[in-house]
């Protein structure tokens, strides 16, 4: 038996995987974030620390004969969040999270000072990664920074708590704008321009290998193994290829959680920074992963829901449904950048906007809108990636909904796949590579689930489409300034 572990930004999962790859069961915790002040998002590290404790404690409820039979746990989570924590390990600030705008400036002072930056990480300075998040305490926050003797991801900061041991892996830590991609290091010149050395880094393993052991502790209280080992394991997004099966060049998924991915497997570094594309290191060795990046994906469906009166995602989505083809064509846009933009548009003063409306759209016009608005900005991200070879996965909990599943093909123009186990994200990939660092073998462990379902890309639709998206991506170009101009 394997735990996995996945911190996300809305919940944390805990999934218990047998050797046989039945998913014995999942427990969840909500967590909450925090916006003190526009463009900014933030999360208490205890609050992670109390899901756990939540979801550990549902498990041994409910499974406590499979919790015993644990052999090793993994971990995967959010990426790019900035834990400090100072020389007695103790956290210093709230968590600066992924979806963090704040620190723009910051970017373009990191970019000056290495002016080679991309040909390093292979990826823009962008206000989601971590290294301008502590560049931004440096120039804000001075004391603090003075103090902060490390700093960790999320995931990572759960293996301290865990094990005592600080240590990450490379998929995640590509994500911070300290790694060297290429060459799966640290990167002395980036961290000294942030003023930090590798003192202040965890130490870089592959995500099947072994970084610490549970503490004593913990494991009576949850009724594990004494001392059993914890994997390296992964960002969330290579932790979900890891669960999907996703190991080889050109294999790739979209993922409609908080955030939206396109994720495309490969064999070697292949950077773009030009067009905003993230080129980071898989969990697994010598291979790496290009990645378009959408920060408002499910969480734009969640807030329409809510701000509208449309009760919650489920709900939305099928009042989306209920419209027709004519109705499609009238139907306003909707541009889903409620914090920011990452991929194409590296724009943390993007902005979300309803264009178009007229006295004949009501809430299911309205619905509709956002979920095609979040589907084009996944097709812009897509346009800006190597094309994958064969059918799309679909992970994260928007797979759960058939209907857009659809849409999303139609609009993407590639056939998506929902397999068994996608909905549980990066918390089964996590529990895979906790079976990789007890000895599993590769061919054994990174099985494609079957599929459940098979959603065609309907042709007659894509005149209609092409159309809609070149407007949608009018929109943006038109309103660009007004979006720097009004956060001015």
């Amino acid at each position: 038996m394997y735990l996995g572990l996945d911190l996300g930004t809305s919940e944390l999962k805990a999934l218990l995987l047998a050797d046989d790859h039945r998913i014995v069961a999942l427990a969840r915790a909500p967590l909450t974030v925090s916006r003190p002040q526009p463009l900014w998002s933030e999360q208490l590290p205890a609050q992670w620390w109390e899901a756990l404790e939540a979801a550990m404690a549902a498990l041994r409820r409910s499974n406590a004969d499979a919790l015993s039979a644990v052999r090793a746990i993994g971990l995967s989570g959010q990426m790019h969040g900035a834990v400090a924590l100072d020389a007695s390990g103790q956290v210093l600030r709230p968590a600066i999270l992924w979806n963090d705008g704040r620190s723009a400036a910051q970017c373009d002072e990191l970019t000056a000072l290495v002016p080679h930056l991309t040909n390093i990480t292979g990826n823009l300075a962008m206000p989601g990664f971590t290294a301008p998040k502590l560049l931004w305490m440096r120039a804000h926050e001075p004391e603090l920074f003075a103090r902060t003797a490390s700093v960790l991801l999320p995931k990572d900061w759960l293996r301290f708590m865990l094990s005592g041991t600080r240590a990450s892996d490379m998929s995640d830590a590509s994500g911070t704008l300290w790694l060297d991609v290429a060459a799966r290091d640290w990167s002395d010149e980036i961290l000294a321009a942030c003023g930090l050395s590798r003192r202040h880094m965890p130490e870089l393993l592959e995500g099947s290998a072994a970084a610490g052991r549970l503490k004593p502790e913990l494991a009576a209280r949850w009724g594990l193994p004494a001392g059993i080992p914890i994997a390296g394991g992964g960002g969330d997004n290579a932790a979900s290829a890891v669960g999907m099966g996703l190991v080889s060049a050109g294999q790739g998924f979209v993922s409609l959680g908080t955030s939206g991915v396109i994720f495309v497997c490969g064999d070697r570094f292949a950077p773009d920074p030009d067009r905003a594309v993230h080129a980071f290191c898989h969990a697994l060795p010598n291979r790496w992963h290009q990645m378009s990046v959408m920060l408002s994906a499910s969480s734009a469906v969640t807030w329409a829901a809510r701000s509208f009166g449309l009760g919650n995602e489920a709900a939305l989505l099928a009042a989306a449904a209920t419209i027709g083809m004519d109705a499609r064509r009238q139907a306003p846009f909707f541009l889903p950048y409620l914090s920011g933009e990452r991929s194409p548009h590296n724009d943390a003063n993007a902005q979300g906007v309803l264009f178009g409306l007229t006295h004949a759209h009501g809430p299911a016009e309205i619905a509709y809108a956002v979920a095609e608005g979040v589907s084009f900005g996944l097709r812009d991200g897509l346009d800006t990636l190597q094309k994958p070879a064969g059918d799309l996965m679909l992970v994260g909990g928007g797979a759960r909904s058939a209907w857009w599943a659809q849409l999303l093909a139609d609009i993407l123009q590639v056939p998506l796949a929902a397999c068994e186990g996608g909905e549980a994200g990066g918390a089964l990939g996590a529990a895979r590579l906790a079976w990789l660092a007890d000895g599993g073998s590769e061919t054994a462990v990174c099985l494609q689930p079957p599929v459940r379902q098979r959603f065609e890309p309907n042709i007659s639709l894509r005149d209609m489409f092409t159309v809609r998206h070149l407007r949608f991506k009018s929109l943006y170009a038109a309103l660009r300034g007004s979006f720097a101009t009004a956060d001015a």
